[in-house]
Parts: structure tokens; C-alpha cells; sequence
């Protein structure tokens, strides 16, 4: 497997320029820790309100699975609305499916507002079946339109045939509100866009400590301190123990991504449409063309580990081949892996621990909606704007159950991918 930091998205990236590490003693209204995309919209949101912002990355801006996911941004979370209605009711469920279609305009319009012509988004987003599911399907899409005015298309056997040369897909949802794009040339241009509004970004300038025993909390880091009256950690997958509660309120997740060789004719013996495609099993595949049609960006598969031997690059080449067996000769050309980060209860952590000090992050694989809308929320907190994000108070930080936890999932995860096989057996 290439090099961590060896991925699709560095490769193709626009502007490589390192930031300076944080050094001597500075002062905000907010100091934000954690570059990925719920912090760089979370210090992008307060400038907007009129607040002094400093922005810390133990690595460099959007190194985590910020910058290597699927790219795909759509409305949703990483578990169902019934299970989000059993625990809030279902207006406050509502309201907060609500949000998910929001964080999707928040992307947009910042690429539409800042002029990120290098995001390259493309509209269409398709969620596929691989059983039998008209009836559910439909449902879903009379569902977002009744209660959120939010139209899809269902698009029958013959008709996804037409985009997807595959014996593997029933039918599908359409969406074409939601996208997909280079979310890494995205997160440099918002960071840029956060210097000009007058925040300070400092990379590898990792927290090794926090002091809230005043009112004006106190960072240090190995050569420098930030002083702030508000706190923000949005680390996710990377939070350490500065914050004890919050390192013990999520999983670790690592997912798998690759990029095959350039071979337009062959891929387009297969996949016909620029739409973004995501299957509808709980263990599911995602995929997408990128260079104009040239290559495929397939990602798949989870595991609890840290790291993953060079195989698991040859296993997500397989899944692409069984839905696609006309791609058997199409070769891998990069492979890489990102760390999500999970909360038991599958949903966003967002909200205040104590009184200056925010967090937001778990965003469970469905990140690239609700680190922007969860940067909104933390922004309107702290504004005294709205308090909209107290609606994510009833998930709260769980225990994450430790290394029982961390086997529990792993389990969890190959019982979908039976529970899936079965089914698709029996259709």
C-alpha cells in the first residue's frame, strides 16, 4: 500500500504550500483544534460572525480522512431516521434530517460563494440496490418529498442498466442535488479563504494540554500557547487524550480507497454516468469516475485496525470486478486508507462538554454534510446565535466500550456483510 500521505487527492492537488508551526503566545476569541472540515468550517463560520479565530493541526491541513474520503456529498447520517426518532422523537428527528440537507447547500454554496473551481464538483449522486427493493425505494422518495420538499428520482432495472453495465443492481434513488468532488482542493481553498477573513491557521502544532481553570482557556503546544475564551475540538478520528472524555466517546474506523489505471474505453464498457454510486448494503461499496471519465475511484470495506496489509488493496480490486466482471483486466494504480471516526450510537458528536470548551466530530463515514453543518451549529453556539445544536444532546459522548467496543464493531461489520450475501443470494 502507497504511503499515508500518498493518495488521488495529493496527487491532484492544487496548492501544496506548508503553514507554519505554532510559536510564542497568542490570543483569540477561538482557538479551533483539528484541520479537517469540521474545523476549517467551524473557524470559517465564526469569522463570518465577526470572531477572532486560530486554527491548530497536529499534522497538515485535511491529512485525516478529510482528505481522503469518497468525495461524495448528499443529505443523511450513518443511521437510520428511525433510529434517530427513537431516541429525539420524530420532529426533532425531523429537524435534524433537516440539517443534513442544509450541510449539503453549505458545501455547495461555498464553492459557488469562494470560487473553488478546483472542488470539480459534478452533480448526480445514485443509491443503488443489489435486491429486490422497489417498494422501500419508493417509499423513501415520497418520504423526502412529502417532509422535506427534497425530490429524487427512482430509476427502474432497465433504466440504471443504461448507466450501470452491472447484473448485480436492481434499481435505484437519483439524486441530483447531491455531488461529488476533490474534497482535499476544497478543504486547502476554505483554509485559504479563512486566512483572508484574518484567521490563523498553524500546522504541526499538535495540543499537548489544556487549561480551563479560568474563564480564558489556555493551550499548549510543544512551541507555543493560544489563549481563548472558547474551545473547539474537532479531531475526530485523531482526537487525543488532552480531553479525556472526548477520546473515549468514539471508534476508530479505517476504510480502504483506490484509484485503477487510466482506461477510458474499458471503464466505459461499464460505467456510464459521471453520477457518484453508492450501494445500499450496510457493508456497501462507493464509487465514481474521476479525470473526466479516465479512472475509477473505488473505496470499500472497514476494518478496526490501524493499518492493513498490502492485500486488503487486492480485495477492494475483487469487489470491483464482481459487480463489474467486464473490468477484470483494469489495473490499480494507487491505494490508500483513511481513519473515520465512529460513535456507538452512529450519530454526530456535537455540542459543548463545559462552559468554553465545544466539540464536533464523529461524523461516521457521512462527513462531508455534517462537518459543515456541524461547524454551523458549533459557529451559532458560540454566537449565542441559536442553539440549535443542543438537538444532538440526547446522543451524547458514550463510552466507546474500549477494546471490547472496538472488537464488537469489527464483528457487527462482517455479520452485515453475511446478512448482505444472504439476501442478495435470495433475491
Amino acid at each position: 500500500m502507497a504511503s499515508y500521505l500518498d493518495t488521488y487527492y495529493t496527487r491532484t492537488l492544487r496548492t501544496v504550500e506548508p503553514r507554519a508551526a505554532l510559536t510564542g503566545s497568542l490570543q483569540a476569541d477561538v482557538c479551533v483544534v483539528g484541520a479537517g472540515m469540521a474545523g476549517i468550517t467551524t473557524a470559517l463560520e465564526l469569522l463570518r460572525r465577526g470572531r477572532s479565530v486560530i486554527l491548530l493541526e497536529a499534522q497538515r491541513v485535511s491529512w485525516g480522512a478529510s482528505g481522503r474520503n469518497g468525495g461524495v456529498v448528499s443529505p443523511g447520517y450513518s443511521t437510520s431516521f428511525e433510529r434517530i426518532a427513537q431516541r429525539v422523537g420524530v420532529e426533532d428527528a425531523k429537524s435534524i434530517y433537516r440539517m443534513s440537507i442544509e450541510g449539503v447547500d453549505i458545501v455547495a454554496d461555498n464553492i459557488r460563494q469562494v470560487g473553488i473551481e478546483e472542488a470539480h464538483p459534478v452533480p448526480g449522486v445514485l443509491r443503488v440496490s443489489r435486491h429486490e427493493n422497489t417498494v422501500d425505494m419508493q417509499a423513501q422518495q415520497a418520504w423526502l418529498a412529502n417532509e422535506f420538499q427534497y425530490d429524487v428520482r427512482f430509476k427502474t432495472h432497465e433504466e440504471i442498466r443504461e448507466w450501470l453495465v452491472s447484473d448485480k443492481y436492481r434499481h435505484a434513488l437519483y439524486n441530483e442535488r447531491g455531488f461529488h468532488f476533490h474534497p482535499l482542493n476544497y478543504a486547502r481553498a476554505l483554509v485559504a479563504e479563512v486566512e483572508r477573513l484574518g484567521g490563523q491557521v498553524f500546522e504541526d502544532s499538535e495540543v499537548l494540554s489544556l487549561d480551563c481553570s479560568s474563564a480564558v482557556k489556555r493551550l499548549k503546544t510543544s512551541r507555543g500557547t493560544v489563549a481563548a475564551r472558547d474551545v473547539v475540538f474537532t479531531c475526530g478520528g485523531y482526537t487525543g487524550n488532552v480531553v479525556p472524555q472526548l477520546a473515549r466517546s468514539y471508534l476508530p474506523i479505517s476504510t480502504y480507497m483506490l484509484v485503477t489505471e487510466p482506461a477510458p474505453d474499458l471503464i466505459g464498457t461499464a460505467i456510464r454516468t459521471r453520477a457518484s454510486v453508492g450501494d445500499s448494503r450496510r457493508a456497501s461499496d462507493y464509487y465514481r469516475l474521476v479525470d473526466d471519465g479516465e479512472r475509477i475511484l473505488w473505496g470499500g470495506m472497514i476494518t478496526t485496525r490501524k493499518s492493513e496489509p498490502d492485500r486488503l488493496a487486492e480485495l477492494l480490486r475483487r469487489r470491483m470486478v464482481d459487480t463489474y466482471p467486464q473490468l477484470s483486466a483494469l489495473k490499480v494504480d494507487l491505494s490508500w486508507s483513511g481513519r473515520m471516526s465512529y460513535a456507538r450510537h452512529l450519530m454526530p458528536l456535537i455540542g459543548r462538554l463545559h462552559t468554553g470548551v465545544w466539540y464536533c466530530m464523529g461524523f461516521g463515514g457521512h462527513g462531508m454534510n455534517t462537518t459543515a453543518v456541524g461547524g454551523r451549529l458549533i459557529a451559532q453556539g458560540i454566537t449565542n446565535e441559536t442553539d440549535r445544536y443542543r438537538l444532538f444532546a440526547p446522543f451524547g459522548l458514550e463510552w466507546n466500550g474500549g477494546p471490547a467496543g472496538t472488537a464488537a464493531v469489527q464483528l457487527t461489520y462482517w455479520y452485515y456483510q453475511l446478512m448482505d450475501f444472504m439476501r442478495e443470494r435470495a433475491a
